[in-house]
């Protein structure tokens, strides 16, 4: 379909796959551990309370859990621009059309 419209360069130079290839294969493995990684003060705040009363320890608790939550968004805005560069960088290597 697109081939009518467009018509795919001869004299453009074929490039090798780079670093960005390397990239797109780790990015959801990297994800999944990372964020496994991040979720683990959510987890032990939970399994070793602090000593207090269950007010201080709801606070401590609530306190990490907006940390944790912070720090997982930050991870996956880094992560998708990680991937999105990767990724342009992948489409700008490719056959160049006019």
């Amino acid at each position: 379909m697109m081939s009518r419209f467009f018509h795919k360069l001869k004299t453009h130079p074929k490039t090798p796959p780079g670093l960005e290839r390397k990239i797109l294969r780790h990015i959801p493995q990297v994800f999944i551990f990372g964020l496994l990684g991040l979720s683990l003060p959510a987890l032990l705040a939970r399994l070793f309370p602090i000593a207090g009363s269950v007010s201080e320890v709801q606070r401590w608790i609530g306190t990490v859990d907006i940390y944790v939550i912070s720090l997982i968004v930050f991870y996956c805005t880094a992560i998708f621009t990680v991937g999105f560069g990767a990724f342009i960088v992948m489409i700008m290597k490719g056959p160049a059309y006019v």
